[in-house]
């Protein structure tokens, strides 16, 4: 699984960019925020990547950073939003005000995203509430008595969780079930290898 590209900005185009990494270009697919980051044709880039594999495709989905792919993880557990809906979203706005979004309901600021009508975004708002809390800490301060409790690495322990479930193969939705649950049960305080672990256990149920 390709976790992450470290190359040289190839080009742009919209929705896409070409990284080249030792000679190879790998087609990455990203927000527009994380488009604009990578800079101009020459630059150095890292890319955080989601690797999607069907019957009859493979694509590749960059992330300026780590935390953007757990919120891109994170809403594709909603029905009706795919690959490009959760993109869109990622691109009309910032993580931390996604996080006030749906941290007050507001569907309206949701609405703003390319593709998204009200009645999607009334449901990415009440299926998200309470699971995006456990992503807090995306600017610093995650919300008081959350699950945004962070590890000694300064890592958010909830996302990475998520992200080690993924690795071991749970769909995005399993994973986000199972660290949910494990993460009301344990408290703001959880550490990361306690959230795993117990998370596995409620996943294997």
């Amino acid at each position: 699984m390709i976790a992450k590209l470290t190359g040289k900005l190839d080009s742009t185009s919209a929705g896409s960019a070409i990284i080249d990494v030792g000679g190879v270009g790998y087609l990455v697919e990203a927000s527009a925020r994380t488009l604009d980051a990578m800079g101009a044709k020459g630059d150095d880039v890292t890319v955080h990547t989601e690797l999607l594999v069907g019957e009859d495709f493979m694509r590749l989905l960059g992330f300026s950073r780590a935390e953007e792919r757990d919120w891109f993880r994170l809403l594709t557990v909603v029905q009706g939003v795919g690959t490009k809906v959760a993109l869109a979203i990622l691109s009309a706005l910032e993580l931390d005000e996604l996080q006030r979004a749906l941290a007050n309901g507001d569907h309206a600021m949701i609405a703003r995203a390319n593709g998204v009508g009200p009645k999607l975004a009334q449901r990415i708002c009440n299926e998200l509430k309470d699971k995006a809390a456990g992503l807090g800490g995306i600017s610093g301060t995650g919300p008081a008595g959350g699950v945004g409790g962070k590890t000694k690495g300064g890592n958010n322990a909830f996302a990475d969780a998520l992200s080690a479930l993924a690795s071991l193969g749970f769909k995005p939705a399993e994973a986000s079930t199972a660290v949910s649950l494990a993460a009301e049960e344990l408290g703001a305080d959880a550490t990361l290898d306690a959230l795993v672990r117990l998370a596995l256990k409620k996943a294997a149920k």
